[in-house]
């Protein structure tokens, strides 16, 4: 071993200890560890198209991710797996001995990049301090900016701010219902609710000469749709059953719920009848907590009345 091989070894080891320490400095929120998968970005983001860009010099800081490899790298893109050393060492050795490598291949959406081709230069990149590298690129639309920090979840949390802002602007939600509170926990719901906001608008339509506005409609399915459902979800408490779920994300799955037993048992089920239907099939109960366990043991040990 020569000393450019032995040098570009020491480099990995390195690497791996950092990769090491990261790992147990985010034990506690391993997302902020984990580089981002392409993959789930755009199933998240949907975005509508893809252009071309050409090279660029790219700041490395801003590649958060990668389209194969983002198991392989953590978030820092230090090597997580001990079989990348041999391909890690041979791009180190290529740079301690001067040799230009082919420019890296990337995504980039919301600002931010995604390894297409080159993890390995990437990583070998950022663990000698390089912050600039060449890359062509590819840009995939999206009007959501994304920062180089961000998890999925934050993901998702920017997404959900940015639908629900477009949704109320686009049908003056608020406005017409004085409702503020239509929130989920999982993009693409606003959508379904202008479909079932067309939807009503459609069988309105049916009983009527002229034509029903979409803000009628609205205020309709809003009176004679949404607030029945939602008040049922409010005084059966069904929120509790569900945690980290909003009254919104019941109502869609209670209307669709709703169809398909309508589609089995006959149009005229009713309404209360799904939505227990739907409590008593899907709901979870909340676990005792270890308190309310020794209590009910103490309980029935002594006796203790109320």
């Amino acid at each position: 071993m020569n000393e450019i091989q032995r040098q570009a070894s020491e480099d990995f080891s390195k690497a791996r200890t950092k990769e090491f320490f990261s790992r147990i400095m985010h034990f506690m929120d391993t997302d902020k560890n984990r580089l981002l998968s392409l993959n789930d970005v755009r199933e998240i983001l949907k975005p509508r198209g893809e252009s071309y860009k050409g090279m660029s010099t790219v700041p490395i800081e801003l590649i958060v991710g990668s389209e194969g490899r983002y198991r392989d790298f953590n978030k820092y893109f230090l090597p997580r797996r001990e079989h990348l050393r041999s391909r890690w060492e041979r791009v180190d050795e290529a740079r301690l001995n001067d040799i230009t490598l082919p420019p890296i291949q990337l995504y980039e959406i919301g600002g931010v990049y995604f390894v297409r081709d080159g993890n390995h230069r990437v990583s070998v990149a950022r663990a000698q301090g390089v912050e600039m590298v060449d890359a062509e690129v590819i840009s995939l639309s999206t009007e959501i900016q994304l920062s180089p920090n961000m998890t999925i979840d934050q993901l998702r949390s920017v997404l959900l701010k940015y639908e629900k802002i477009f949704f109320y602007e686009k049908t003056s939600f608020k406005e017409l219902t004085g409702c503020d509170t239509l929130n989920f926990t999982r993009p693409g719901r606003y959508d379904v609710i202008y479909n079932h906001i067309l939807v009503h608008k459609y069988y309105l339509n049916q009983d009527q000469t002229g034509e029903v506005s979409f803000s009628n409609a609205l205020v309709s399915w809003y009176n004679n749709v949404y607030d029945p459902i939602i008040s049922i979800i409010k005084e059966d408490n069904l929120v509790s059953l569900f945690p980290q779920r909003t009254p919104g994300d019941l109502y869609v799955w209670i209307v669709k719920h709703w169809d398909i037993l309508k589609k089995k048992y006959g149009i005229h089920y009713s309404l209360y009848d799904a939505v227990h239907d739907f409590r008593n099939r899907f709901g979870k109960r909340k676990a005792a907590t270890p308190f309310a366990l020794i209590k009910s043991f103490l309980s029935g040990i002594f006796g203790t009345r109320r």
